[in-house]
């Protein structure tokens, strides 16, 4: 009976992460899809929803890379900053995104801190900035740590002699971090 635990256990360690992957998948199409609710000679067309998200997206990207628009992008994002309360949600999520894609990734110095002496513990994290010079502690570091299966973390300011830089790639870093250390580096 024991064996027969186990092959479950097994069969479902293995179905299990797949199953929720395509669910997922599945549910964002399926809500993408009844969001924009398209059809093609009375024929409602799997996926259009998210065809068109794509090349809305794409469209917007194209369009903000156009010497003309950057003046009124730089304006909305003006007016965004200076609303009470909108500037306090925008600049949270901009810099959310920013931090992960983009010009300015901010996750891309994988470091390995120790964080007691006496006991050699570590923790892998992510610099975020080299110097704490603002609020007068040029010495200190912020590191970023993220949780594992969470997406959250918590920022520790640390001495700089306590930080080694790690040469990996940050999305495997990250990778390794989140998974709970059960990721391969």
């Amino acid at each position: 009976m024991r064996k027969v635990f186990n092959y479950f256990l097994n069969g479902f360690l293995i179905i299990a992460p797949i199953g929720l992957t395509v669910y997922i998948l599945f549910a964002f199409i399926s809500w993408l899809d009844n969001t924009f609710e398209l059809k093609w000679n009375d024929q409602h067309i799997p996926g259009l929803g998210l065809l068109l998200v794509m090349a809305m997206v794409t469209a917007v990207g194209f369009i903000a890379k156009s010497f003309m628009v950057r003046p009124f992008l730089i304006l909305a994002e003006r007016v965004l900053h200076r609303t009470p309360l909108v500037s306090i949600i925008y600049s949270s999520i901009k810099d959310l995104f920013d931090a992960f894609v983009g010009d300015n990734q901010k996750f891309n110095q994988p470091v390995l801190v120790r964080l007691n002496a006496a006991d050699q513990t570590y923790k892998m994290g992510f610099v975020t900035q080299v110097s704490m010079a603002a609020i007068h502690r040029p010495a200190l570091m912020a590191v970023y740590f993220p949780h594992s299966y969470n997406f959250s973390g918590e920022l520790v300011l640390v001495p700089e002699e306590n930080v080694s830089f790690l040469d990996l790639p940050s999305s495997e870093v990250m990778k390794f971090i989140v998974s709970g250390g059960v990721s391969k580096l």
